[in-house]
């Protein structure tokens, strides 16, 4: 269905309140929960939705390279079969006809899943992850399968086959990853929610860098069977979007027991909307000093204005300590992923990008793996009673990386000669080995127009709870509301030979 100027100002016009009048790139950029209020109320369609983003998408892709299968046909004939159930009255909830992506290390059936490498570019599934099933039968619209850091085994995105994730706030820089397709699409209205997948700050690196919401659950509370794994005991899945709301609504579907999944948590998933209003006057924060360190001036001078703002909002803060995560590693289940790849992933991919399991002990050293296994699920088990509960805390707040995007440029340079840069560490790794629930919000522009991103981290289950702090800070301020300034004609850098060499960015897709 074709929406005329004339018909999207009288829609415009009879929802005043959620729609501003303007072109069709006003419905991309509503936020969801706006979207899915213009849905229910009959103000939009599914299919009005879903060609803005298409549109979007076709606009700027050429420009962030955050898209590697955009998926047009699929998402229209989703669109149109959602929009008789609209007129007939049905919704399914607030993801009815929502444009979504997905991280293209994702299932979705009968589309290529190719984690950003050249050995899974000719990988279609043969059935659905569980998450894709569950926002499939919440109604939310599949409009592609979103890039990545190959095989999610960095945090820049700036390497893949299909060329690096470029951040729309500067086409030089780097988006952070792995999630960076994911990010950059939400940042640039390609789509009103992305999944990103989290193994040691693969949703919440690229959410800071890009300026979006990223919210990485309890680890198991959402499925992640059905994704390529990089760490299964620290592998997770979550929402990435423009507010906090709109986190909550897609939470809200992905959370529950996946009996098929050996990691999923069987336990009641509350409704997370419920309380995400309540208030938080009495809440008291948790400040671990060692997340602070070393970091650059724009991203302590917004933390400052962030510290601030919540200790007003808040009953008190107060300093912590962290249990010791030095022997939790499970690096060895990656060298597990790399024999299923076979010895075609050594020949495959960039000989500098080391591989899933590379510099981890030996297969034969399962000893050391058993140890650090159960180390791993002990300090899970005891991260609520020695943090939050004897240290009398119900959040831990903290800047999500400490430093600013650095030049995609430098990034492929160093990988060349075989020194990658990754983002400053602690910040985000660690909260994936305690496996709390981490959502992390805007909260400061840089003087150079880059966003920063706080951090905001709750006991194990507490999600309810980090997303009412976290939407009380959001409501309280406006950094979620800026956008990237990138335009339509705006030129993309050319990368140099040796940066070029290390990507697939010249594959035909």
């Amino acid at each position: 269905m074709e929406t005329t100027r004339r018909d999207f100002l009288a829609i415009t016009t009879a929802a005043a309140s959620v729609l501003r009048a303007g072109p069709r790139d006003d419905l991309a950029a509503m936020t969801l929960k706006q979207a899915s209020e213009a849905i229910r109320s009959r103000k939009v369609s599914p299919v009005e939705l879903t060609e803005a983003c298409l549109e979007r998408i076709a606009t700027y892709n050429p420009k962030i390279d955050a898209w590697i299968t955009v998926m047009r046909e699929q998402a229209m004939e989703q669109a149109r079969a959602l929009e008789k159930e609209q007129a007939a009255g049905r919704f399914r909830g607030p993801l009815h006809g929502i444009p979504i992506g997905l991280k293209d290390n994702i299932d979705f059936a009968g589309v290529r899943t190719t984690a950003g490498s050249r050995t899974l570019a000719g990988n279609v599934a043969s059935e659905d992850a569980e998450v894709t099933r569950r926002l499939k039968a919440a109604g939310a619209v599949i409009v592609g399968k979103c890039n990545m850091h190959i095989f999610a085994a960095g945090a820049t995105s700036a390497v893949s086959y299909f060329g690096p994730v470029r951040n729309p706030w500067n086409l030089e820089l780097i988006a952070g990853g792995s999630s960076g397709g994911s990010a950059a699409a939400v940042a640039m209205d390609n789509c009103y929610a992305a999944l990103g997948t989290d193994t040691g700050g693969s949703i919440r690196t690229p959410s800071a860098m890009c300026g979006v919401t990223g919210f990485k659950p309890t680890y198991g509370r959402v499925s992640i069977r059905g994704i390529v794994p990089l760490t299964w005991s620290l592998d997770h899945c979550g929402p990435i979007a423009r507010t906090v709301e709109d986190t909550a609504a897609v939470l809200q579907v992905l959370a529950g027991y996946d009996p098929l999944d050996v990691q999923s948590i069987d336990y009641p998933v509350p409704d997370y909307f419920k309380g995400i209003g309540a208030p938080v006057a009495q809440f008291r924060l948790g400040i671990p000093p060692q997340f602070y360190d070393g970091l650059e001036e724009p991203v302590a001078r917004a933390m400052d204005e962030a510290m601030a703002l919540l200790k007003k909002m808040t009953k008190a803060a107060r300093e912590v300590e962290l249990p010791s995560i030095l022997d939790t590693g499970a690096g060895s289940e990656g060298a597990v992923f790399r024999e299923m790849l076979g010895g075609e992933f050594v020949v495959a991919e960039p000989s500098s990008t080391p591989p899933p399991g590379a510099g981890v002990p030996p297969p034969g050293r399962a000893v050391d793996y058993i140890r650090q296994w159960r180390n791993l699920r002990l300090v899970r088990r005891i991260v609520d009673r020695e943090v939050f509960k004897k240290q009398n805390v119900d959040f831990l707040i903290t800047p999500t990386i400490r430093e600013l995007p650095w030049p995609i440029e430098e990034e492929l340079e160093r990988l060349a000669n075989a020194h990658p840069r990754n983002p400053k560490p602690g910040n985000t790794r660690s909260l994936d080995d305690y496996g709390l629930p981490t959502i992390t919000v805007p909260c400061g522009i840089s003087s150079s127009g880059l966003p920063i991103g706080l951090q905001i981290s709750g006991p194990p289950l507490g999600e309810a709870n980090v997303l009412a702090l976290a939407y009380a800070y959001q409501s309280a301020t406006d950094w979620h509301t800026r956008k990237p300034p990138l335009k339509p004609d705006a030129k993309v850098p050319v990368l140099s030979k040796t940066a070029a060499s290390q990507t697939g960015e010249s594959v035909t897709r």
